[in-house]
């Protein structure tokens, strides 16, 4: 190979050439035998030889050692080769290694890119405006769209016209504004915008209201990369192209990964390209950290609160502990108990600021319990009649109203000191949420149903409906989704915008009694239930199989809740009166931790 740049742009074609080789031969630098493109020939002992991969004119008709049949052409490269050459070119390119790019270009016979997005690149990146709309008559015929050159020349004459302002030059501007932009009669509302900026008095005033970078190579880049996507790939590749693959390549990777549970990092420094990207289950929240004793009765929830320092725990012993969690080594520790909750405490809830969290107890106890977390202070006890069961309970966004409810046909919205605000007959409510919209609560009932109820204009509409009663439902932070433990039934996945059942997922056993299941994990990919049969259960979220079985109660799991900070850190509750904290295994061999209590039920690498 020689390193003379003739390799691109050499004709009008956008594949690569046809070249011929002779292969299998091995080239030389310096011996009397030379390869240049694969291509050799000898005339009596001397090596002739080109650059563009054609045999060399024989010296004598006798005097070439071999005939035209023993040249052997070289192989066409089929498309997806051409495109990956011309994707590492650019790659090297952008790396500044352009003189490795011409040899790539010249050993393959492919071009990089069009003689005429060549030039065209140069003259927007120099700023040659007149020059660059002149290149753009060349390109119409090379596209798919030729409307798109409206398009292009208005984005290139935007630029122009910035830079005349920011350089002073407010007549020129002025001249391309009313000669140039506006016969153009496209997207007049954005020339209206572009008009306003005669009235900048300085530069900075100009980039700050413009949300442009400025005169230079910063703009022009992000220009070129907006004018390239009118451009077909065979003109002109996308900026970045391989980079974007690969990018795509890793995150597909980690989201196929079952037990990926950290934030997708976008950059591609932190991966190796060597490897496919798979986590460990022993990073998973898998094993037993801790186990919390203090409680002498069955547990009967759990609740990390929403900024992950704090962890609630109510149970049939009368009490609510509230248990401070390092969010560095995920040990808990004791912080407050909360006494006096006669019937037990079967619910609980954070405000949003996780300055109070109220207290529900069974079906027996008309009551509920507001406590100020950080003073262990009762701030309200809301009792409305003796009649009433008030089991569940919701926080309205806005931390100043919650709703409460139960089986008997009680449903209220109060404010912090539990005074009455609103309420709605004849609701037998089993479980409650608030949506983020302020407005809309959404309850489960006796009738197998999910409701959305409107407290200001007084509607209700029917959202999910079940064929078996609904113990308890939870919601995704974003509004989208509801987890539903259904009786005799289990775990269902129900899409609230679109009202359908999403998924069933498998394994988790449910009777009667009332289990609390979560999202969780980073961006709430995993889903995890108890069951009656002791163990606690982890979904992937788009999986129906369970990816781990917890073990090591001994009795029904309740409740479980994930940390919302701390993606590693999982807690759930027994009527085995422990509270189990889950974490990542220790640092310890590996034939050590694979003894550690948790089932990895199966190989996921044939899952896909």
């Amino acid at each position: 190979m020689q390193a003379n740049g003739a390799g691109q742009g050499q004709d009008s074609e956008l594949s690569c050439l046809n070249n011929s080789t002779q292969n299998g031969e091995s080239s030389s630098a310096g011996g009397a035998h030379t390869n240049v493109n694969g291509l050799s020939t000898t005339n009596n002992g001397n090596s002739v030889s080109n650059n563009i991969g054609i045999p060399a004119p024989a010296a004598s008709n006798n005097t070439v050692s071999s005939d035209a049949n023993s040249v052997k052409k070289k192989k066409r490269l089929s498309q997806s080769e051409e495109d990956v050459i011309r994707l590492i070119g650019q790659h090297l390119h952008d790396l500044g290694l352009n003189q490795t790019v011409d040899l790539l270009m010249q050993e393959s016979g492919c071009r990089l890119e069009h003689p005429s997005a060549t030039m065209f690149r140069n003259h927007v990146v120099e700023g040659e405006w007149d020059k660059a709309e002149s290149d753009l008559n060349e390109l119409k015929a090379l596209m798919h769209s030729p409307s798109a050159i409206v398009r292009m020349k208005f984005l290139l004459l935007q630029q122009k016209y910035l830079e005349y302002l920011e350089d002073a030059k407010i007549l020129e501007a002025l001249q391309v504004l009313r000669a140039e932009l506006t016969p153009l009669k496209y997207n007049t509302e954005r020339i209206h915008i572009l008009s306003g900026y005669l009235m900048c008095s300085h530069a900075e005033d100009l980039r700050a209201k413009a949300e442009w970078e400025g005169k230079g190579t910063a703009s022009r880049t992000k220009l070129l990369d907006k004018l390239q996507t009118y451009l077909p790939p065979s003109v002109m590749l996308p900026p970045r192209r391989l980079q974007t693959l690969l990018r795509q390549a890793v995150e597909l990777q980690r989201e196929r990964c079952l037990y990926h549970n950290t934030k997708l990092d976008s950059g591609m420094d932190s991966v190796s390209l060597l490897l496919d990207h798979a986590c460990s289950r022993k990073q998973f929240p898998c094993y037993t950290q801790q186990i919390l004793t203090e409680h002498c009765n069955e547990v009967w929830f759990c609740k990390f609160s929403n900024d992950g320092t704090k962890l609630a725990t109510g149970s049939k012993d009368t009490t609510v502990i509230v248990w401070h969690v390092n969010t560095e080594s995920h040990q808990l520790k004791l912080m407050k108990t909360l006494e006096g909750h006669a019937y037990g405490v079967s619910y609980l809830a954070w405000s949003p600021d996780d300055t109070y969290l109220i207290a529900c107890g069974p079906d027996d106890c008309s009551e509920l319990w507001l406590w100020n977390v950080q003073t262990g202070e009762l701030r309200t006890k809301m009792s409305q009649s003796h009649e009433d069961s008030l089991t569940s309970v919701a926080w309205n966004p806005d931390g100043k109203r919650f709703v409460t409810g139960g089986q008997r046909g009680q449903f209220y919205q109060c404010d912090l000191d539990g005074n009455l605000l609103d309420s709605w007959e004849g609701v037998r409510v089993q479980c409650l949420w608030c949506l983020g919209d302020t407005r809309t609560v959404l309850a489960s009932d006796t009738h197998q149903r999910i409701r959305g109820y409107n407290f200001e204009d007084l509607t209700d509409r029917n959202i999910v409906q079940e064929d078996h009663p609904i113990m308890s439902f939870t919601v995704s932070k974003n509004g989208r989704l509801a987890l539903l433990n259904v009786a005799t039934q289990g775990v269902h996945l129900w899409d609230l915008h679109d009202r359908v059942l999403v998924r069933k997922y498998q394994g988790v056993t449910q009777g009667f009694y009332t289990i609390h299941s979560c999202f969780g994990g980073h961006n709430e990919d995993f889903i995890a239930s108890g069951s009656e049969d002791h163990k606690v259960y982890i979904w992937h979220r788009r999986s129906e199989l369970p990816i781990a079985e917890l073990t090591g109660h001994t009795r029904t799991v309740n409740c479980v809740s994930w940390n919302p900070v701390v993606p590693g850190l999982l807690a759930s509750a027994s009527d085995d009166g422990t509270v189990r904290i889950w974490g990542p295994a220790p640092f310890l061999d590996v034939q050590d931790a694979e003894g550690l209590n948790g089932t990895d039920l199966f190989d996921w690498s044939s899952y896909f």
